[in-house]
């Protein structure tokens, strides 16, 4: 169970990076002359935001889930104290 956060951690932060750098890159500047933007680049910022979304639900889903089959228990200070 560890791991399967871990790398839903990294996905999470993986599609962070990729939507800063389409972010940072940008479409094609005003002084472009003739020069169609990229179709596949057009909506890659939105499409990997959306993947984080989607990535953090997911994360969330199986952490209940998971806590509500037993696998994983809750810990902390008890409540007794």
């Amino acid at each position: 169970m560890t791991y399967l956060v871990i790398v839903a951690f990294v996905a999470i932060i993986g599609s962070l990076a990729v939507a800063l750098v389409a972010m940072m890159r940008g479409g094609p500047s005003p002084t472009d002359k003739g020069e169609a933007p990229e179709a596949p680049r057009k909506n890659h910022m939105a499409r990997a935001l959306a993947f984080r979304v989607g990535f953090s639900l997911l994360l969330f889903v199986v952490v209940l889930v998971s806590y509500k089959l037993g696998w994983i228990h809750p810990t902390g200070l008890p409540l007794g104290r």
